[in-house]
């Protein structure tokens, strides 16, 4: 077997293995910043549902056969590992691929609030989509690029940071105070 003819087996293995021991991707779709979706590797694929009460992917532009670009991370140093391209398609609810990429996803999907019928709230709200690795990754060891490709974090009230008020140090030693019985 020759160098390049055992490349595409590496890359693809380890594709398949950082997709398969990463809880998150980061997905970039044909617009947009890239984001941290959880997902399920199923036959050869990241599957991830998205819609109302699930992840949302507004501004990502991921329809069906369209393109995106999936990054994981490295299970023991959490850096980036590899980036490849993929093939968007968008599962019909219901069939036999909706239904088996469906029973991954509930099993990876976290503190639902209606486990009984997730399935079916999936089906009639949700969008189930298979990210298709569809070429030779563009980042992988050894082909990793010099400059940093940090990104600013998307803005959020979750992560702003208010003063806190001037009375809370001594609010909160007048309730240490009455915890300790002083």
């Amino acid at each position: 077997m020759t160098e390049t003819a055992a490349q595409p087996l590496f890359s693809q293995a380890l594709i398949e293995e950082s997709a398969k021991k990463s809880a998150l991707v980061w997905v970039r779709g044909a617009r947009g910043p890239a984001r941290a979706l959880w997902h399920a590797w199923h036959d050869g694929a990241v599957c991830v549902v998205t819609g109302p009460g699930e992840q949302p992917v507004d501004g990502l532009e991921l329809v069906d056969g369209g393109t995106a670009t999936v990054t994981a991370r490295s299970k023991d140093k959490g850096g980036r590992l590899v980036v490849w391209p993929a093939r968007v398609v968008e599962l019909a609810p219901g069939g036999e691929a909706w239904t088996a990429a469906a029973e991954e996803l509930k099993a990876k999907r976290l503190n639902a609030p209606d486990t009984a019928t997730l399935t079916e709230r999936w089906a009639a709200e949700c969008r189930v989509l298979r990210l298709e690795p569809s070429g030779a990754p563009s980042q992988e060891p050894g082909a990793m690029p010099r400059e940093s490709t940090d990104a600013a974090p998307l803005p959020t009230p979750a992560t702003t940071r208010r003063a806190q008020p001037q009375a809370l140090p001594r609010l909160l030693r007048a309730a240490a105070r009455r915890r300790s019985g002083r």
